[in-house]
């Protein structure tokens, strides 16, 4: 957003909590923000008000928006699909227009709510593709994108790689990496790269990584990393689908504090963690959760992606359907998502 012109006045990593433990650890700051957010608004003007994500925040937003009597349009829909679908009667009050990326939302806002809502497609297809565009071969057979990046930096020791995603905030990193570090000792010919969250110290991993001979690290590089890997271990969330975007096969992984595991397990009613197998209502990647997350497990799952030459071909055909979903053309033609909901959204506010 600000890359294309907008002016921030508090970034999201400044708000982000994850899980119930750690919200409520840090609700006096969440209400602070709260506040911060409706005087910036009030401050501002507007006469619509754009949401995007971020339910538990924007949604107190949008309610206290509609009373003040601002058209609301919100992007991605909360995942109340999968719980707290009591929202809904809420969201049907206070948004005026809900435009959502994932293939089953319209059905499910429309067969159970009789709520008519827009499907777009996933706006990460068109930015993965995008990537790849400007991926091209060089005379030396060296790949470079056009912004010169030199994927030489990946194959410095010319052994495959295997992509280690291990999410966004310190909490998930610490529960996570360890051990997708300790599974890099039993496979030595492979080089380890992780791919570093933004906003996070260097010391932050290279205390982590410091025992691992066959490890290193990058940073704002990750779908360059993508381009090379031949396996990847990925938090669970939006890396996820990134990552079969770029037909990479992937074990999916989630290790969360105890108390916000038990709390989610009891809460949340969806067969899978991962967006691919939720868009695809099936398992396409496995997924390793909590407990199940360990070394051996680790191991096994990441060996057969590596030398399964059927289950990787598997992989391959379920990447290509679920792209083909997630860039399904609208009525007016669109392939593009984001121009598609940007196009909406105009519409919209303009009152076309």
């Amino acid at each position: 957003m600000q890359e294309a012109g907008a002016d921030l006045v508090k970034h999201y990593r400044d708000l982000a909590f994850m899980g119930f433990w750690e919200v409520l650890k840090n609700i006096f700051t969440i209400l602070r923000n709260l506040g911060f957010c409706k005087k910036d608004i009030e401050y501002f003007k507007p006469d619509s008000l754009i949401l995007i994500d971020y339910p538990g925040f924007n949604l107190r937003i949008a309610k206290w928006a509609k009373k003040k009597g601002l058209r609301i349009i919100y992007y991605i829909s909360p995942q109340v699909w999968a719980w707290k679908e009591n929202r809904v009667k809420m969201m049907k009050q206070t948004i005026d227009k809900m435009i959502v990326i994932l293939p089953f939302e319209k059905d499910y806002f429309k067969n159970k709510w009789n709520w008519e809502v827009e499907y777009v497609g996933h706006p990460l297809v068109e930015v993965v593709e995008s990537f790849k565009s400007g991926v091209q071969s060089s005379e030396s057979g060296v790949r470079s994108r056009e912004s010169g990046v030199n994927y030489s930096l990946f194959t410095t020791h010319n052994s495959p790689i295997v992509a280690l995603l291990p999410g966004s905030r310190k909490q998930e990193i610490l529960k996570k990496l360890p051990v997708m570090l300790e599974v890099s000792k039993g496979f030595p010919s492979y080089q380890f790269i992780v791919a570093k969250a933004p906003g996070l110290d260097d010391n932050f991993y290279s205390s982590l990584l410091s025992s691992y001979n066959n490890v290193s690290a990058v940073s704002g590089k990750t779908y360059d990393l993508l381009m090379q890997a031949n396996a990847a271990l990925v938090t669970s969330g939006t890396a996820t689908l990134e990552t079969a975007l770029f037909g990479v096969p992937e074990v999916v992984c989630y290790k969360g504090s105890f108390l916000s595991y038990e709390i989610g397990r009891r809460l949340v009613k969806v067969k899978y963690i991962s967006l691919v197998n939720l868009i695809m209502n099936k398992l396409v990647v496995n997924e390793l959760i909590q407990h199940d997350m360990n070394l051996k497990n680790l191991e096994h799952e990441l060996h057969e992606l590596l030398t399964n030459e059927q289950r990787i071909s598997q992989l391959k055909k379920d990447y290509a359907d679920l792209k083909n979903l997630l860039s399904e053309k609208g009525p007016d033609g669109y392939r593009d998502a984001s121009a598609k909901a940007a196009q909406l959204i105009f519409n919209f506010t303009s009152g076309k």
